[in-house]
């Protein structure tokens, strides 16, 4: 492998010819020992860039993401490849982890999959001198960056990971305003700029804005008229639901999906939908990241995303084979509206966010100068119930109190059973136990359990059954005599979002908070906002012009494919001003037949030039 070409690389394992634009540029700044960022559209191809390096390259490339799916797909596409690959993500215990980076360490493997909390633990750390690290390869790189629209605070730890490891960044996104990739290229630590990008255009994709108020309808027909399989995109679970059930009620294969799924029903939905079992997944945005379906016929967005950057991302999900493909989005005055209230409430002040830092000790009942480390299930109905506060505000200030690091969030996370001794350790001795088997269980998890007299903590539910000779199931059932009994407190195993302390609580007024930064995020939220709502509201300028304009693209041609270039080349001399007249005098009330017969015989022009007009709320729709 050592002594492959990349090109000899890519057809070894790949079975390509030739590289995308820009691969080969990046991966000739990789093997030149130089950080690198890349940006590349969705679509381009971004895995070949670091892949391809890290085959020719001795050692092993630590490869960061946020994407557990995105993982498990790539080490499966690579081992299938004939490359070993390694994962290590939220959702294992730490035998499997420490199994994993033995592996990674001593087992010839080239890349090694890790999600950013994971590289601040102990048990990586003590991995590092080991590791024979060829690159530090950053996907999603974007999320290290604060201005960048999803921020990620254990995307900074690959700051300090580089004082440890001496191996060049590949960093890769496909997301990315001139701001933010230079704010990318300082948090990695760069000894100078290099920022590589392809042009952004997606040739084959055509950009549809329809105002409406039907969008089940308008939702409907698109399916109906675009053969293939896609994804609807909403703003919210329930949402998901019953457009699914909408769409399934009229006939078309349609499933959702959202992260309050358990783990495995949110994979086996996954899987019929790449498989075209499932021709369209209705979905919050939580579903998408890093799945690799190259034959998406279309994307709707049936609410209006937040973000130029997600909008950019989630659309280009359409036609990555390069077939011609849909991108519609569907949108009113509602969704304006929507998007001004969380703008609104996304940023409270500064006094608000340092209350809800106290409140949330005081709920978990974390005295001052105690909590750090401690794992905590956050149910938000819960606390905001027990405090009279609304959901979306404090959800906010959780987020922003993690962006300056004093805790961080997992959201969704498959956590394990906990255990907490309440019996004092003398007492325990002479308290009569309904089982045999459980004084040798109570001695296990004293041995293995740091903190079990103090707090609920972990256990590695297999390690304590092998220990004590028995099954996990009926380790469970232990548990659960010993928890009615009084003798411990037992939260089972559960899919939650866990909120880990990062340091003692804090006294009122030590609370570090920065109100410059929270206004600076607060203007560059508002601008994101704006752009989004300036994208639906046009009617002048090429879609995707507008698009690749936000991301530091100036020159580029019209599509000539997008609603606006089509309306603008339409050769329709008075047909407009025709179906305004004949609707006119129907007083709005008409059929398609009635309109058919004003036109000459097989002259289906008008059809295209009505559509839009019922689009933009011109007429009325016709009867049937």
């Amino acid at each position: 492998m050592a002594h492959m070409t990349p090109k000899e690389a890519l057809k070894t394992y790949w079975g390509y010819d030739n590289f995308r634009p820009m691969q080969e540029e990046i991966i000739g700044e990789a093997l030149a020992g130089r950080d690198v960022l890349a940006i590349l559209p969705t679509g381009g191809g971004k895995s070949v860039c670091f892949q391809v390096p890290g085959l020719i390259r001795d050692g092993i490339a630590l490869v960061v993401t946020p994407l557990i799916a995105l993982m498990k797909d790539q080490v499966q596409n690579l081992r299938d490849r004939g490359v070993r690959a390694i994962a290590v993500h939220a959702g294992m215990d730490r035998r499997q982890v420490d199994l994993a980076l033995n592996n990674a360490a001593y087992g010839d493997f080239k890349f090694l999959y890790l999600s950013p909390e994971r590289l601040n633990t102990q048990l990586f750390q003590s991995y590092l001198s080991v590791l024979n690290v060829s690159y530090i390869v950053v996907d999603e790189a974007h999320c290290i960056s604060q201005w960048g629209y999803d921020f990620r605070p254990d995307y900074l730890q690959i700051g300090e990971l580089r004082k440890k490891v001496d191996a060049p960044v590949i960093a890769l996104t496909a997301t990315a305003t001139p701001e933010v990739a230079k704010d990318i290229m300082v948090r990695l630590k760069f000894p100078e700029p290099n920022l590589l990008k392809s042009g952004f255009e997606r040739p084959n994709l055509s950009y549809i804005v329809r105002k409406t108020q039907d969008k089940a309808g308008q939702l409907k027909s698109i399916c109906e008229g675009v053969k293939g399989s896609g994804i609807v995109y909403v703003r919210s679970r329930s949402r998901a639901e019953d457009l699914a059930a909408a769409l399934r009620q009229a006939g078309v294969q349609a499933d959702f999906y959202h992260a309050g799924l358990g783990a495995a029903t949110r994979s086996q939905r996954q899987e019929a939908w790449k498989s075209g079992q499932t021709r369209v997944m209705v979905c919050t945005n939580a579903f998408g990241m890093g799945i690799d379906k190259a034959d998406v016929r279309f994307v709707v967005h049936a609410d209006l995303p937040e973000s130029p950057e997600a909008y950019f991302q989630e659309a280009g999900r359409a036609g990555r084979d390069g077939n011609p493909s849909w991108a519609v989005l569907l949108w009113n005055g509602t969704d304006l509206r929507r998007l001004r209230q969380v703008q609104e409430v996304s940023f409270p002040s500064v006094e608000f966010i340092e209350d809800i830092y106290q409140k949330m000790h005081v709920f978990f009942e974390i005295p001052y100068d105690s909590g750090m480390g401690r794992m905590l299930k956050l149910d938000l109905a819960a606390f905001c119930k027990r405090f009279g506060l609304q959901k979306a505000p404090v959800w906010y200030a959780v987020k922003y109190i993690e962006r300056e690091g004093h805790w961080s969030l997992a959201e969704d996370m498959d956590i394990q059973t906990r255990v907490q001794i309440l019996t004092e350790r003398q007492a325990l001795y002479a308290t009569d136990l309904p089982s045999p088997e459980m004084p040798g269980l109570l001695e296990a998890l004293m041995r293995s359990c740091t903190g079990v007299f103090s707090f609920p903590v972990g256990i590695d539910e297999e390690l304590i059954a092998a220990r004590i000779g028995t099954s996990v199931p009926h380790l469970r059932e232990l548990l659960y005599q010993l928890s009615i009994n009084h003798i411990i407190k037992y939260i089972p195993a559960d899919h939650a979002t866990v909120l880990c302390l990062h340091h003692e609580r804090l006294r009122p007024g030590n609370v570090q908070l920065t109100p410059t930064r929270l206004q600076m995020l607060k203007e560059a939220s508002a601008r994101r906002m704006r752009t989004m709502a300036g994208f639906v509201e046009e009617e002048t300028e090429c879609r995707s012009q507008y698009l690749l304009r936000y991301f530091g693209q100036e020159e580029s041609a019209p599509c000539g494919k997008c609603d606006v270039c089509r309306a603008a080349a339409r050769p329709v001399p008075g047909i407009r001003e025709k179906l305004l007249r004949l609707i006119g005098e129907r007083e709005g009330n008409y059929t398609l037949r009635e309109l058919r017969s004003a036109f000459e015989p097989g002259d289906r022009s008008y059809l295209d030039v009505l559509r839009e007009m019922i689009d933009r709320q011109e007429v009325p729709p016709y009867s049937e």
